[in-house]
């Protein structure tokens, strides 16, 4: 019989959407009778305990980045390069370690360039081949491409003749030979309606609008009060879940509006497909999650991150989702606007991360 392989999971920090999609493939691991430890740290680290309070955790600091008040945040990113550069360097030397004490055999690392090693099989999971950058994308590119070129197998997730979601991120430059499109990932593939028993709202309360807030501070908390205020007076049936999962709260704001800190994969299920509409960052997690649910979605790009503005406008182009800038949002007009757009078309079941994952096993 085949030794049980020990496998280290180390998710980027920057939002949760990089945990989230760890967690099929973390389920997939689990049931393909792999060993799995969780490496992470904030609020990433809390999301996947939630999910998994049964598995081992390790804190693996993140870069701790943040994005700026106001101004630029290009030019806030390009002062934290160095900063970036430098977290590469500790967590590559950090994951050697991980991987002596534990003794290791796999390292699953979702966007972080520098959790590989030499010693055992290495993957890398990103759906940002390229990063939208204007005229340094070329030399982006090719810097990705460099890190990629450590890890043995570099895993897309998305599918390789559609790009329907990823588009340009995924499908614009030649890829490494190591690459390997693995299909949609979703937190939510796995559940059903067998969860209904731990949804957060009662089972035959429907919801005119779920609204999901996550990403980085003080970005988070801004679009927070946003929603926040203007679902209040709307008078509309929803609920606003705020991207805490450090946390334990709810609040009871009137008779139709219902604010949550947190709630895991079965609740948050259960309160997608209760609703009429999803407004949500259009990070790459949040856009799989609505299509494998086949959902409606508005989207609100975090304020200068370039990947998801891409993404928000290449969706509203193909007249899937409608968008709108976090500082011109305005709820009444993004509904009726909304109307226009035809929404996700449900994504079937996931079975080319299987056939990867049975064959790391």
């Amino acid at each position: 019989m085949q030794n049980q392989k020990r496998i280290l999971i180390c998710p980027l920090d920057w939002g949760l959407g990089h945990a989230s999609r760890c967690i099929p493939i973390i389920r997939s691991l689990i049931k393909n009778n792999a060993e799995v430890i969780i490496a992470a740290d904030g609020r990433p680290l809390e999301l996947l305990r939630l999910e998994f309070p049964d598995l081992k955790f390790i804190v693996f600091k993140g870069y701790a980045i943040s994005y700026p008040d106001a101004g630029s945040m290009k030019l806030k990113m390009l002062f934290s390069i160095p900063k970036i550069l430098k977290g590469i360097r500790e967590e590559h030397e950090q994951v050697e370690k991980i991987i002596d004490e534990y003794k290791i055999d796999v390292v699953i690392s979702d966007n972080r360039y520098g959790c590989w090693s030499k010693k055992v099989k290495s993957i890398f999971i990103t759906h940002q081949l390229m990063i939208k950058s204007g005229v340094a994308e070329g030399i982006f590119h090719r810097k990705v491409l460099s890190y990629i070129k450590n890890y043995d197998e570099c895993w897309v997730p998305d599918n390789e003749a559609i790009g329907e979601l990823s588009g340009d991120l995924s499908h614009k430059y030649p890829l490494s030979e190591n690459t390997y499109f693995i299909g949609t990932l979703s937190r939510f593939s796995d559940l059903s309606d067998s969860s209904e028993n731990k949804s957060a709202l009662p089972a035959n309360e429907n919801l005119d609008v779920l609204a999901i807030v996550s990403g980085p501070e003080p970005q988070r908390t801004k679009l927070k009060t946003i929603l926040k205020a203007q679902l209040e007076k709307s008078g509309l049936k929803a609920v606003l879940i705020c991207g805490e999962p450090e946390s334990t709260w709810e609040e009871k704001v009137n008779d139709k509006l219902t604010l949550y800190s947190h709630c895991n994969s079965a609740d948050t299920f259960n309160l997608i497909t209760k609703s009429n509409i999803i407004i949500a960052r259009s990070g790459y997690s949040t856009i799989m999650d609505m299509a494998a649910l086949g959902k409606k979605a508005i989207f609100i790009p975090t304020p200068g991150q370039t990947e998801q503005e891409y993404l928000a406008e290449d969706l509203k182009n193909k007249k899937i989702a409608f968008y709108q800038k976090q500082s011109e949002f305005d709820l009444k007009i993004a509904l009726g606007e909304s109307e226009n757009y035809t929404g996700f078309k449900k994504i079937g079941k996931n079975k080319l991360l299987e056939r990867r994952i049975e064959n790391l096993i």
